[in-house]
């Protein structure tokens, strides 16, 4: 009879489980920097456990008090804005732009057109006399844009361009900016910032200022900043400090769901020049207005009414006068939009 046959026995010494691989040896690099990556990650935790607001970026560390302030809108003689909105979505239209009867600059025309998308801005304008200026934004995520700005003139000196990148961290702000670099001699200007939330209030932040107009000559500055938010955010005070002794304070407060004040102080106290400026201004919004006014040490009294008879129409009166010089400045406008869209493409109630 035949015996039975068995598998056969296996080798102790080629048996692959798990106790008898031979195991890799760690890296040397990764034991080295285990107590590090350790470290920043239980940090990591800790800030994200604060739950810290984002403050916001540097550019926009005064953004409501410009907002109430008329120095972004005040102007003199007669003007026009003439928009035509040819798509929604993506968005785009084209602007016509006339000045005339300036005390502060010569006639002109400007024609302009921008483009938008979820991801891409494009804006670009040229004028009269054949200046090119161009902004292009491109957001790669939703807290990281590149932002690109040129300029083109045929005056010397008044052509530049601008690259600049932005990052928005859960609880910070990170900026980076370039004008007129060149890679050869690493001339130009450069500028990077930085802004923290420390408390749910309380948001600090640095910016550092390299310019190197010439290979030869180089200037290094560093100033610092501050900013507090109330809870309900009806109010936020600013403060920036820089090395040559300049100091610019602000104050932002809505009053009301349709009133805003705000007020601006300008320090500078340095060994040549000794001043002060300080600034208040109000926004008042109405059902088809916007009034703002404003006054300063200097002297100026400001205010700028735009009434809107219609959602594509509205007229403008500006008028500023200078207690101290004796002298008056008065502009008026009209802002006219048109579309090509119905009014289901532009998101409006069909009219019956």
């Amino acid at each position: 009879m035949a015996s039975p046959a068995f598998p056969p026995a296996k080798d102790a010494s080629i048996d692959p489980s798990p106790s008898s691989v031979p195991q890799a040896p760690k890296s040397s690099y990764t034991s080295a920097f285990s107590p590090l990556t350790s470290a920043f990650s239980r940090f990591s935790q800790w800030r994200k456990s604060l739950d810290l607001p984002n403050p916001g970026t540097v550019e926009n560390l005064q953004k409501e008090v410009k907002s109430t302030h008329l120095t972004n809108f005040m102007f003199d003689g007669a003007r026009a804005d003439l928009t035509k909105s040819l798509s929604m979505n993506p968005a785009f239209q084209v602007t016509h732009s006339f000045i005339l009867g300036s005390q502060v600059s010569t006639p002109s025309y400007n024609f302009g057109a921008v483009f938008a998308n979820n991801d891409v801005f494009l804006q670009g304008s040229v004028d009269h006399e054949g200046n090119v200026s161009a902004r292009m934004n491109q957001g790669w995520a939703e807290n990281s844009i590149t932002k690109i700005q040129t300029q083109l003139s045929s005056q010397a000196g008044h052509s530049m361009i601008q690259l600049e990148h932005d990052y928005q961290g859960q609880d910070y702000s990170l900026n980076a900016k370039a004008v007129n670099p060149w890679p050869a001699d690493l001339t130009g200007i450069y500028i990077g910032n930085y802004l923290q939330s420390v408390t749910k209030n309380l948001a600090l932040g640095v910016e550092t200022l390299y310019q190197r107009p010439t290979p030869e000559m180089a200037e290094f500055a560093t100033s610092y900043l501050a900013k507090i938010t109330s809870d309900d955010k009806k109010w936020i005070a600013t403060a920036q400090v820089q090395p040559s002794g300049i100091l610019q304070a602000s104050y932002w407060q809505k009053l009301h769901e349709k009133v805003e004040v705000a007020a601006d102080l300008q320090l500078m106290a340095s060994p040549q020049r000794r001043d002060a400026i300080a600034t208040l201004g109000a926004k008042y919004d109405l059902r088809m207005a916007t009034f703002r006014a404003q006054l300063d040490s200097t002297g100026k009294v400001s205010a700028l009414l735009e009434q809107r008879f219609a959602p594509t129409f509205a007229f403008l009166v500006a008028g500023e006068i200078d207690h101290f010089k004796n002298a008056a400045k008065v502009g008026v406008g009209v802002m006219i939009e048109s579309s090509t869209l119905t009014p289901e493409e532009m998101g409006m109630p069909p009219q019956h």
